[in-house]
């Protein structure tokens, strides 16, 4: 187990959930470290079962998991492996969650709704974590909800530098999908060099509750590359139909880019089939070969992660290491 145990007199061990191993291990590797053996599976009635292989009494543990579908399967195995490991004693244990579970329920729109994304924050502290890690929150605020550390990492370094490699030769527009990001597209621009900044404005009818009836570009679109820029594709639904109404205003090329590639349902169908060049998303939910396409571009994660679980486990600056971004 490698450098880090003979540099320090504490012990790292990475732990992963099964949602996706393959981050885990590249995670693992960047490190120098081996993912601890575990057994983990489901009863017959669908109950789950995990036991850690070796001991972990006294290790810095990292518990690494994918919350992607079935998530409530993923998120109650992680909980286990945090109850194992605290039971087992672990000195300190750290929930490595690169997409947050439930995070798109984060406040109540209307009474008697949960707050899902504190109930999740809850469930993790009382399961024995005491740190925890992620990369992208859909709003900041689930940083709060969480009683102890958070180290709340983002990938637009490494989406931005695709993109210069990519596209740095065209004149670019960073376009945000809705008045509400406009914050995140302004990081883009700034990163980008200055370019300019659009968003799409969205009109509604009171008499229609939930339903958009027209879009309208505001910034500078017409002749430019446009990157549209989001934390997340879900149903691909609201960014294709804003790259139609980029392309409407006089946009040359789209390009979509985020963090989460959760690509349910129609996604795959909608992304391939739209006028947009390029997708680029990262790994930190695996895709796998089926959902995979020609237009999509997924960027590894796992640099990012290795990095910020190396400097808590030497008691480092992750928000130093991030430029004050985490």
């Amino acid at each position: 187990m490698s450098a880090i145990r003979q540099a320090t007199s504490k012990s790292l061990m990475l732990f992963s959930g099964r949602a996706h191993p393959e981050l885990a291990d590249e995670i693992a590797g960047h490190l120098g470290v081996t993912p601890t053996p575990t057994a983990s599976y489901e009863f017959a009635n669908g109950e789950l079962f995990v036991r850690f292989e070796e001991s972990v009494r006294g290790c810095d543990a990292f518990i690494v998991q994918s919350h992607t579908a079935p998530i409530n399967t993923w998120l109650m195995e992680q909980l286990l492996m945090v109850d194992a490991a605290k039971r087992a004693s672990a000195k300190r244990i750290t929930v490595v969650a690169p997409f947050f579970p439930y995070a798109r329920q984060d406040k109540k729109h209307r009474g008697r709704e949960p707050i899902s994304a504190r109930l999740v924050a809850d469930m993790f502290k009382t399961a024995g974590a005491d740190r925890l890690m992620t990369v992208d929150l859909h709003t900041a605020q689930i940083q709060g909800f969480f009683d102890g550390p958070v180290d709340h990492l983002f990938a637009l370094d490494l989406l931005v530098e695709h993109v210069k490699e990519r596209w740095g030769d065209r004149e670019i527009t960073v376009v945000s999908p809705d008045s509400g990001r406009v914050r995140v597209s302004e990081r883009w621009s700034d990163k980008l060099g200055g370019v300019p900044l659009a968003f799409i404005h969205k009109t509604r009818d009171p008499m229609k509750p939930n339903e958009v009836v027209a879009n309208r570009v505001v910034g500078e679109v017409e002749g430019r590359v446009c990157i549209l820029v989001d934390d997340m594709i879900d149903t691909g639904g609201t960014i294709v139909k804003a790259a139609e109404t980029l392309f409407d205003a006089g946009a040359a090329d789209v390009i979509v880019c985020a963090t989460h590639g959760v690509l349910s349902g129609p996604a795959v169908d909608r992304l391939k089939n739209s006028r947009v060049s390029e997708v680029i998303v990262t790994n930190t939910l695996p895709i796998e070969p089926a959902r995979q396409f020609d237009k999509l571009t997924v960027l590894s994660i796992a640099p990012l992660l290795a990095r910020a679980i190396k400097e808590v486990f030497e008691d480092g600056s992750v928000t130093s290491l991030f430029g004050g971004a985490s």
